[in-house]
């Protein structure tokens, strides 16, 4: 997943994280079929397989947890399968091909397919099972989104990303800026108007205010700060006219105009938020919890976290960022593969995965320590409002295969061609919609 794409580092002794996975409880299931044994006679292991996209600092943990869940749980011999590029596309050849792994990543967008295809195991009854050890209530509300289908569960959050903004105090300092903004939002006064004049003050005097990145969680996030709307109830793109959204859109136009925000597309080559933030050349950047290793090793970076503004001051809902953990519908050892997926979801597995600065934020609750840890940042506790109060992508748009793309190319082209708005918003609401007539039939 995008949001997955920096390095974690790989901090926690073995012997602690033998304690985790152990409290998960181990006892051993015998598999749905025959399958692979990693041994014969009675002492025979289950052998699984699941697989991940990863960098290899993610790799590296996910190793490590592979390698201490087999050591607590000895009839079950699992394997890690990284799959570090074109992810979707080889899931999708190997669940055709009848090889794909028993467990395996879905992308927010990916999973609608495969619970259309009938590739994946529905999950509500696993949580329903009185030995089970982790229950739905365990997760975030907003976080379920397409990977349920009416009242069924196809997959899990294995944790999650809620956008923020990271602003730079040097930067916002060097510019004459003296309101904090995290002190702003607790008094009710971080909006629209004193991002905007923030901004100003940043591009007047030579920095970039705010890049703009060109992706749902960004616009979406904007949108609901200003409680507009993106989709109707019927799934129809209402963005282009939602006046809530439309206003939101004139904000973000009238800013690209004055240069207090830059569109991501027109950034010097080779140079991105992460970058220019951490050169001092960038005020705010908006992100999840996926810049924290980088920035902490930047021992003269000075940042903190605020949510995004709005239009009133007040907090409102804004985007996640997440994937989900699925079985495959024909593994033989669906019994197994499901005491990985708790051990895995697991407030104690996400510990593991997640602490020492880790790049996101746990899906599960009872782990919230792993982000306010070190109080880095100092507000980091804005990852967890955030998370309780958001939303991952509707389920009307990852059920529609390239909308997310054709709503990102029609921002695109509004942002950097002279197009008046209003036009700019009509080829949007024409091209998004005419995507969704075209799959729907």
């Amino acid at each position: 997943m995008k949001f997955k794409r920096n390095v974690l580092r790989v901090l926690a002794p073995a012997m602690a994280m033998s304690l985790l996975l152990s409290a998960c409880g181990g006892g051993g299931g015998s598999g749905n079929g025959s399958g692979d044994s990693a041994e014969s006679g009675s002492g025979a292991k289950v052998k699984i397989k699941w697989a991940t996209w990863g960098n290899p600092g993610e790799l590296t943990r996910f190793q490590e947890f592979t390698k201490e869940f087999n050591k607590t749980h000895p009839n079950i011999e699992a394997e890690l399968i990284p799959i570090p590029g074109e992810y979707e596309q080889k899931i999708l050849t190997q669940l055709s091909g009848g090889t794909a792994p028993d467990i395996f990543y879905g992308g927010d967008t990916t999973i609608v397919k495969l619970i259309d295809n009938g590739s994946i195991e529905e999950l509500t009854p696993y949580f329903e099972r009185a030995d089970s050890t982790i229950k739905t209530d365990d997760y975030a509300d907003g976080l379920w989104g397409p990977a349920k289908s009416g009242d069924k569960i196809f997959g899990v959050p294995v944790d999650c990303n809620p956008m923020v903004l990271w602003y730079n105090k040097k930067v916002l300092s060097d510019a004459g800026i003296t309101e904090d903004p995290a002190d702003l939002q607790q008094k009710g006064e971080w909006n629209w108007d004193k991002f905007q004049d923030m901004t100003a003050k940043l591009h007047a005097a030579g920095k970039y205010g705010y890049v703009v990145e060109n992706s749902w969680n960004t616009y979406y996030s904007w949108i609901t700060g200003n409680e507009g709307k993106v989709y109707d109830d019927s799934g129809k793109f209402i963005a282009d006219t939602d006046p809530k959204a439309v206003e939101t859109w004139k904000y973000f136009y009238d800013n690209l105009k004055a240069g207090n925000f830059t569109f991501a597309g027109t950034l010097p080559k080779g140079q991105g938020s992460d970058a220019m933030f951490m050169s001092f050349q960038l005020g705010f950047a908006g992100a999840g919890r996926w810049y924290l290793p980088e920035f902490k090793q930047n021992k003269d970076l000075s940042f903190d976290v605020v949510p995004f503004p709005t239009k009133t001051g007040q907090v409102e809902p804004a985007a996640v960022a997440t994937a989900y953990l699925t079985m495959n519908k024909a593994t033989q050892h669906k019994d197994e593969a499901w005491q990985f997926m708790q051990a895995f979801l697991s407030k104690e597995g996400q510990t593991f995965r997640l602490q020492g600065g880790g790049n996101a934020v746990p899906s599960v609750k009872g782990a919230d320590d792993v982000v306010l840890e070190g109080n880095i940042p100092a507000h980091a506790k804005t990852f967890l409002d955030t998370r309780e109060r958001g939303y991952v992508i509707p389920t009307a748009e990852a059920s529609i295969p390239g909308l997310s793309s054709e709503i990102t190319s029609a921002l695109e082209e509004l942002w950097l061609k002279n197009i008046p708005l209003e036009q700019g918003l009509k080829n949007l609401g024409e091209k998004a919609n005419a995507k969704i007539k075209d799959v729907k039939g």
